[in-house]
């Protein structure tokens, strides 16, 4: 038996909400293609976003610790695996496409340059003359433009929804500018979706890995309002080790099933307060629907807080960003001054000079990954280091 595209369209409108993205109500790609006998729209656009080059380089770029840190800690691959699989499962939950969600949560990374946020601050500075670096327009570039995997058009021709979910991709670390993906209408409850699986995703790994890391003493991790309700629910005493594997397990997936849980009691909750029975009601709305109950957000400004002063602010922490800077400042230098430095390739996508250059440049340490960047800082700034 081979279930087709036209019965898995069938099986959404039985299966989806009245405010999911069905596939058939799509607006469709930039260049025409053929469908697929088997494949909608958006599963065909997540196998597009995993089988690209900017996606398996996530491997090697930072989410907290550089790879040397250590295999154990995230980076912006398991990162992004984690934020679609949580999204998935919202998704699931709330009679939402799996697919569209999965996609976007799954692209939403693709910008990041190396060594995580402080790379993007230093890109952005590097390039304050010539319109700034932000890794969702990256994201966005790379998927309409940078990868090139097909003869007739650049990018990946991915659809409407996929593309605004990325533009719409709105947390405490990300800058929507949704221009030209009608910025006046709420995105898909899959796009509100994918941005709160991101949160939930690095709010919790964070915390794991500074408690795996020896950064974050347990003592105070105990204190936050949302791990104790983690332990309680547990049934652990309030000063469990939390240094102890087994039991830093069971408390991270405790507070992952807390807040997963929350976000679909409460969207739920707003869908039906707002009165929301279709899509174009959703699009309509003046804020977004998805969210998380009031006691949660606070919970979660806590949570936040906290990582930020005694995580991201560690000393640790910032001497691994300041080393990031300072490398990543080199590499641009020694670009710009000399392009010849660059790879052929590289090389042919510019004329050698303005803003052309120095966005290509840009491009370029955007794509490495943190050990290609280290190691190219080797081969041009140490005489012994073969080119």
């Amino acid at each position: 038996m081979i279930i087709t595209a036209q019965e898995l369209r069938e099986r959404e409108r039985l299966a989806l909400a009245p405010y999911a993205m069905h596939n058939s109500a799509s607006r469709g790609r930039r260049y025409p293609e053929t469908p697929h006998p088997y494949r909608l729209d958006y599963q065909r656009d997540r196998d597009r976003i995993i089988h690209t080059t900017a996606f398996r380089r996530l491997e090697y770029k930072t989410q907290v610790f550089v790879y040397s840190e250590g295999d154990h800690y995230r980076n912006r691959l398991t990162h992004s695996i984690e934020v679609a699989q949580i999204g998935r499962t919202l998704a699931r939950a709330l009679g939402c496409n799996e697919d569209l969600t999965e996609a976007i949560c799954l692209a939403h990374d693709l910008g990041h340059p190396p060594f995580g946020h402080v790379g993007e601050e230093t890109l952005n500075h590097l390039m304050r003359q010539h319109g700034g670096f932000d890794h969702q327009r990256q994201t966005y570039r790379i998927l309409t433009e940078l990868e090139h995997r097909y003869p007739d058009h650049p990018g990946l021709n991915l659809t409407y929804e996929v593309l605004e979910g990325v533009v719409k991709h709105d947390t405490d670390y990300d800058v929507v500018d949704a221009r030209d993906y009608h910025p006046e209408e709420r995105g898909t409850l899959e796009c509100q979706l994918s941005n709160l699986a991101d949160e939930i995703a690095y709010n919790t790994s964070d915390l794991d890995d500074g408690l795996r890391s020896g950064i974050l003493d347990p003592e105070q991790v105990r204190k936050l309002t949302i791990a104790q309700r983690a332990l309680t629910s547990l049934g652990l005493e309030a000063d469990v080790d939390l240094r102890n594997d087994l039991v830093r397990y069971r408390f991270i997936r405790r507070l992952v099933g807390i807040e997963v849980s929350d976000v679909i009691t409460a969207t739920s909750q707003a869908v039906a307060h707002a009165g929301v029975g279709s899509l174009a009601d959703l699009r309509a709305l003046p804020v977004n629907v998805a969210g998380y109950s009031a006691d949660r957000s606070e919970e979660n400004r806590e949570l936040k807080r906290f990582l930020f002063q005694h995580f991201y602010r560690h000393y640790r922490v910032v001497r691994m960003a300041v080393k990031a800077a300072r490398t990543l400042t080199h590499l641009f230098d020694a670009y710009v001054s000399e392009p010849r430095q660059l790879p052929p390739e590289t090389q042919r996508r510019v004329d050698m000079g303005g803003a052309e250059l120095a966005r290509v440049v840009c491009d370029y340490l955007a794509g490495m990954t943190d050990r290609y960047a280290v190691q190219e800082y080797q081969r041009l700034y140490d005489m012994e280091e073969r080119a």
